[in-house]
């Protein structure tokens, strides 16, 4: 028995080195990889990575291997890049060969490469297309969406008069004002703050958030085809975005129901109009699938970063008084007290743009960027990508660069101004990616962030429940996204 015992013991060692030569014989053969640290066998970089912080982690090798180097996820090598220079030369210079979208395993299954976010080659060229069309309607020209914006931040103000100056925590005040904008446009129409549905679905989207964003997430997206086996909050994480998944079908199924394709309400309407005119065609992007998924996209890509966006900028107010007492200073001089902001104030007003840009140069929702994948064999900087390389442009770190920005650790809003305090665009500003896999809702986000930053301030103070000194503004979770810490603020009607 005992030798039995040993030869199985063996011959197991023997399967496990062949299984690990196997596998890096692969990973040998994956061309000219730019440099980086050595990957142990099936664990990769995982001593390298923290998966509490993977971005500083990623910042660190930087100062040893360059802007430009490859990390093993696992077996699986990620070419990372660093700073504004290396991104661009990759996003927009080459942007047809980075233009993939690669691996993110925690949350591929729910969406198995449909939907606008995940999908590659023709199906992501259609559904892009498709959708910008329809966001540039303004909500299928039923009212401009400016107009759509001051009126949720109307509903808004009235939220924060009923409190009367009390201590609140802003989030799902803010991300149900939010949300009802993209509501408007892919539903609608907008939901009541009360209605216990779109409580729960803002709880969703910001658990799904948390979720992707914890160490365990990372862990996964290294380890996902041993960990997918065993439990884990990638479990939970999964059950989320399948309960947003169900809500979507059902409003499908309510349009469907009074669905008139002379007179299209919402993004819904429109996709279906395409779905019966492609039905004779098998290969058709218009189905079922792509329309519950790409309108999860934008409904959670819409509600999640511009809510998380303002959340975080009000807490960097409080904490430099003296910044929100220049741009309201700024909104009474342009807007005053009798109107509400429009977008067309922007222009006169470059110091709240220019803190505005501020806010989502620090904060840094999204660190890591969406992963890239390059569609084709690629020559970059003198390496060798194979086509299915996966590659990470790190937009953190380009928003964080000292050769464009002064201070880039520090809250400066003077980064957007010239020695003029006007308004001074900066290259390395990619907060909303770059290349061909920018945002599509861009332009709607930046509406909405000028609109709710100017019509909150325009009749709220903001009133910390510490000294400004004391105000902790290190992210509570930092991962896929930067998740604020959380805290409550009283907003002292004017």
């Amino acid at each position: 028995m005992a030798l039995g015992g040993a030869l199985s013991i063996f011959l197991s060692l023997c399967l496990l080195c062949l299984l690990i030569w196997i596998a890096w014989e692969r990973t040998s053969k994956r061309g000219k990889l730019p440099p980086g640290p050595t990957p142990i066998p099936v664990l990769g970089n995982l001593l390298q990575v923290r998966t509490d912080n993977i971005f500083q982690s990623f910042l660190k090798l930087q100062k040893k291997y360059g802007p430009v180097f490859t990390v093993y996820f696992g077996p699986r090598p990620v070419v990372i890049l660093c700073g504004h220079e290396a991104m661009k030369e990759a996003l927009v210079d080459q942007a047809d060969d980075f233009s993939g979208r690669g691996e993110m395993p925690t949350i591929d299954k729910n969406f198995q490469g449909y939907g606008l976010a995940l999908s590659n080659g023709e199906r992501w060229k259609v559904l892009r297309r498709f959708s910008l069309g329809v966001l540039r309607n303004f909500g299928m020209g039923k009212r401009s969406i400016e107009e759509r914006i001051q009126e949720e931040a109307g509903y808004l103000l009235e939220e924060f008069h009923k409190v009367k100056g009390a201590p609140i925590d802003p989030t799902f005040y803010l991300s149900r004002t939010v949300s009802n904008v993209i509501c408007s446009m892919v539903f609608g129409k907008r939901f009541d703050y009360e209605d216990k549905c779109f409580q729960n679905l803002m709880k969703m989207i910001n658990d799904s958030f948390v979720e992707m964003s914890k160490p365990w997430a990372q862990l996964y997206d290294m380890f996902w085809r041993i960990m997918q086996y065993f439990p884990g909050s990638h479990n939970h994480l999964y059950d989320l975005l399948e309960e947003l998944k169900d809500f979507i079908t059902s409003r499908v199924k309510i349009n469907e129901a009074s669905f008139d394709p002379s007179n299209p309400r919402d993004y819904i309407d429109c996709f279906l109009i395409k779905m019966h005119q492609d039905k004779s065609d098998p290969n058709t992007e218009f189905n079922l699938k792509n329309l519950v998924l790409t309108t999860l996209n934008l409904f959670f890509a819409g509600t999640e970063t511009v809510s998380s966006t303002l959340r975080y900028g009000f807490l960097l107010l409080t904490k430099y008084p003296e910044v929100e007492a220049k741009v309201y200073e700024e909104i009474n001089q342009v807007i005053g007290t009798h109107r509400i902001p429009t977008v067309d104030d922007r222009a006169k007003m470059p110091y709240t743009d220019a803190v505005i840009h501020e806010i989502q140069r620090v904060i840094d929702v999204v660190p890591l960027g969406v992963p890239h994948n390059v569609i084709r064999d690629t020559h970059f900087r003198g390496y060798f990508l194979p086509k299915g390389t996966d590659v990470y442009p790190l937009i953190g770190s380009a928003l964080k660069d000292p050769k464009y920005f002064r201070y880039p650790d520090t809250f400066y809003p003077q980064h957007f101004l010239d020695e003029q305090g006007r308004f001074k665009k900066n290259d390395a500003f990619v907060a909303f990616s770059s290349g061909k896999r920018i945002c599509v809702g861009e332009a709607l986000s930046r509406m909405e962030l000028f609109l709710y930053f100017t019509s909150i301030l325009q009749r709220f103070s903001l009133r910390s429940l510490v000294p400004p000194a004391e105000i902790n503004i290190t992210h509570r979770i930092s991962g896929f996204g930067n998740i604020p810490p959380i805290y409550k603020l009283c907003f002292m009607a004017r």
